[in-house]
């Protein structure tokens, strides 16, 4: 997510703004968010100039994991890295992606035409099914180590499915085998991508991320983190009371959830604080509007 900031010579030289024909400052905040804890993960802040693909960072830590990746973040080196590293990752096609079909994974029904060996966007106008399933081959040059760049070839898997509306296929591309998850359960699940959308749609429109309005540099990131400690708060409670009354689990939409957090902070911020003895009496209000 992008946040542009105050135009100002201290915050530009600290986050510089990309395609921008003045003196302006920007940010990128990149977020992991985790589909079993229904949170943010882990968050990197960068300046707006930076490109994504080189902060994802893809270590021992995506064992065991699927990501679910943004186009932005496509790069066969990044799958052939996850695939070293033992994560699984889900993907969008990109359009100007052409590899060569290898092998069909499974039986098709009914007449068929025979689509190895042949480039996939050959193959796609003529389709006359609903889902292809297969394995295609892809070549790359990975990154240059020693002055040398190394080509690698690699199988990966596509699913393409057929909307019925558009009469178009959405092709996908993975690292999880056949016998792990179906042709449709690929789909389903790059499908949830959506409510990692959702945490950025509460930022900006609940937890104010696009309404940082200082010039001091300090200040402008200890907004932007309020906001995401804001949001982390609020789903971790979410998760409370989900687990606490199952029978109304999906009550709450992230978004209805996240403006009824919004109005009842006040008295949340008001009972943590008494119960680390401390009263929010005027006192300690006039202190706090007093370095504020």
């Amino acid at each position: 997510m992008t946040v542009r900031l105050s135009g100002c010579t201290n915050l530009s030289d600290l986050w510089p703004a990309a395609r921008s024909k003045t003196v302006a400052a920007g940010v990128k905040v990149s977020c992991i968010v985790s589909m079993v804890a229904d949170g943010v993960k882990s968050v990197k802040i960068f300046p707006e100039q930076t490109s994504e693909i080189k902060r994802l960072g893809i270590g021992p830590w995506i064992r065991d994991r699927i990501l679910l990746i943004d186009l932005g973040f496509f790069k066969y080196a990044i799958f052939d890295k996850i695939d070293k590293y033992g994560g699984y990752f889900v993907s969008r096609l990109k359009n100007n992606a052409n590899s060569t079909i290898v092998k069909l994974n499974g039986k098709c029904r009914g007449n068929s035409i025979s689509v190895e060996g042949k480039k996939l966007k050959d193959v796609l106008p003529h389709l006359k099914r609903g889902v292809l399933g297969a394995m295609v081959g892809v070549t790359f040059k990975k990154r240059k180590y020693k002055g040398k760049r190394t080509t690698v070839s690699k199988l990966f898997r596509v699913v393409a499915v057929l909307n019925k509306e558009t009469e178009e296929y959405h092709v996908y591309i993975t690292s999880i085998p056949v016998e792990r998850l179906s042709t449709e359960d690929i789909t389903s699940l790059y499908g949830a991508r959506w409510r990692i959308e959702m945490v950025f749609k509460e930022l900006k429109s609940y937890y104010h991320m696009d309404q940082i309005d200082s010039r001091n540099p300090d200040m402008t990131e200890s907004l932007i983190w309020v906001s995401i400690l804001t949001l982390m708060c609020s789903r971790r409670i979410l998760q409370l009371i989900r687990n606490a009354n199952p029978e109304q689990a999906n009550r709450y939409t992230h978004l209805r959830w996240a403006k009824t957090s919004g109005e009842n902070a006040h008295r949340l911020l008001k009972e943590v604080l008494e119960s680390m003895g401390i009263r929010l009496d005027m006192l300690v209000l006039y202190g706090i509007y007093l370095n504020h």
